[in-house]
Order: C-alpha cells, then structure tokens, then sequence
C-alpha cells in the first residue's frame, strides 16, 4: 500500500481472529477462510490480528493482502499457547521505535516509565518515596487478591499460577484458561505495539526476551480483563474450555474497547522528554519510497537520498 494513512487507525479497528485447520486465500482486496463449514469472508483492513493455528495454511497473495491492511499476522501454536512468528505492522516510520531505545538505555528516563507502568495499574497514586522493590510487593499483593476475589465470585478453587509448556494438560483448568486468556492478550498487545512502529523486545519492567515490552504492556490488563475471563469460563464449564476463552476473550476486548485503550496507554507511559529524532518531521507513511536521513556524530540532520558528493560541490 502506497498510503498507510488510508486505513483505519489501530483504537478504532477489531482486535483479533483465531483460525485453524483452515486455508486462507485472497478476494477482492481482503481475505477470505475455507473450511468444513465454507467460505467466510474476512474484511482484514479493519483486523487487527490475525493468528494463524494448527492445520493452516495460507497463500501469498492472502499475506501481501493482510500486510496491505495493516493487519499483524501472528503464527501460533496449538490452543493459541506458543508463539512462532509475526508479520509487519502499520508503520515505516522508526520514530517510535527511536524513541523506545532512547528511554529504555537511560537508566533514569527507564525507571520514570516503569514508575509510570505500576502507577497505571493502582487507583491512588504511588509515593515518590516508594522504592522499585516496595512497589513491586504491592503489585504482587494486587494481583494475588485479585485471583483470590475471582475464586471466591465464582466457586471456582485456587491453589496459585502453574504453568508447563511442555505439558499442557498437566495443569488445572483454571491455570490452561488463564494461560490461553493471556495469550490472546499478548497477540492483541503485540499487534498494537508493532503497528505503532515500538520494539516488542526493549522493555522497561520486563527485559531479555523478544516479547518484553508485550509483557510489560499486557501485565495493565490482566486483572481487569484476563482473570475474571478464565475463572467466569472455567466456572461455567470445562467442556471445549480453551476455545471458549478465546471466543470471551474476543468478546471482552470488544466490549470494554481494549485496543482504544492499549494505544493512548502506550502513549501515556512512554510519554517522557527526550527531544525529537532527526526524522520527526517527516511522513514515512505517506509514501513507500521516502528515505530518511543519515546519521552524523554531529547531531546535524544529513538528508538521505542525494548523491552527497553533490552536496559537497554545492557547499564548495
């Protein structure tokens, strides 16, 4: 696509599709999924994203589609519980991302945004005196209760998180619900996160891996979105439990506008002064072929795209 500023903004699209054992081709100008049960057209210019199960298989045309429209493709693994690769985002600009890198290398601008990430998560505003390991205990106090108050609103028993990825049926209902829970609310992060040009690896509370800043940004939602969702499906039945969580989890994101949320979060958080990069003022999106500047030790924006020798010519 020529112009990203065509589609619609990321707040305002759905937020996400699981698919499986399925083939997805190209039609018209969107996509469309075969299946035992037929055709289904998908208008992928207003998804976010799309994950990509077990037993699917999809054309290139299909992918060129779904990049076109700004829609992340994330292929995974069975029950929506492993993460094997992702598509591109909405964005050529690296603006974002330049900015990310400034914050999470000073040690100071990183603590400032990981203040600011707890302090999303409370109700009343956290003393300048608390320190990180003092924080950390009243948000590890936050989140317990909040699975104790989800066990004692639905009868269901908890005896704390387990998780075994190399064994999945090992685990009680409630613990396979709330890791499928979370993994929709990863997809749905990470797709928000690529298609505003930042850096699913640099993040600031959690670090190391390639989905840190996932973690760090899906870690605001879980106990008003993930939780009550694994508990109230596992409560209800623990027949087909992981497809009900996804099929909640869509449902919830859509009703409580979680991607209008998750955009001016990020926004809000990283929100920080660093001054502006040598490409801030200008609009990768508008078209493909733009190239930016060069990088000088001298601070100084050095315009891209020109035979320099004939910069030099001109200034003799």
């Amino acid at each position: 696509m020529k112009d990203l500023h065509i589609l619609p903004k990321v707040r305002d699209s759905m937020s996400h599709l699981y698919v499986e054992h399925c083939r997805i081709d190209q039609e018209a100008k969107a996509i469309a999924l075969h299946d035992v049960a037929g055709k289904t057209p998908v208008p992928c210019s207003a998804l976010t994203l799309l994950m990509l199960g077990p037993g699917t298989t999809v054309t290139h045309a299909a992918i060129r589609a779904l990049a076109d429209n700004g829609c992340m493709v994330v292929w995974c693994g069975e029950e929506n519980v492993r993460f094997y690769a992702q598509g591109m985002g909405e964005t050529r600009s690296a603006r974002n991302l330049l900015r990310q890198a400034r914050l999470c290398s000073n040690r100071t601008w990183r603590l400032e945004v990981v203040r600011r990430m707890y302090q999303r998560r409370f109700e009343e505003p956290l003393d300048d005196w608390l320190t990180l390991r003092q924080i950390r205990g009243r948000e590890g106090i936050r989140v317990r209760e909040a699975y104790a108050q989800a066990s004692r609103r639905t009868g269901v028993p908890w005896h704390g998180r387990s998780y075994r990825s190399d064994n999945w049926a090992a685990a009680d209902p409630v613990n396979r619900a709330l890791s499928c829970a979370n993994s929709c609310l990863y997809g749905i992060c990470h797709a928000a996160i690529v298609a505003l040009g930042y850096s699913p690896a640099l993040g600031f509370i959690h670090a190391g891996k390639m989905l840190s800043f996932v973690y760090d940004i899906a870690d605001l939602y879980k106990v008003d979105v993930t939780i009550p969702v694994a508990f109230d499906a596992v409560a209800e039945s623990t027949e087909h439990l992981e497809g009900r969580v996804r099929r909640q989890c869509r449902d919830i994101f859509h009703r409580e506008g979680l991607l209008k949320r998750i955009v001016p979060d990020i926004e809000w958080v990283l929100d920080i002064d660093t001054g502006t990069g040598d490409d801030a003022d200008i609009d990768f999106d508008r078209d493909d072929a733009t190239p930016g500047n060069l990088w000088d030790p001298s601070g100084a924006a050095v315009p891209g795209g020109v035979n320099q020798a004939d910069l030099l010519e001109e200034e003799a």
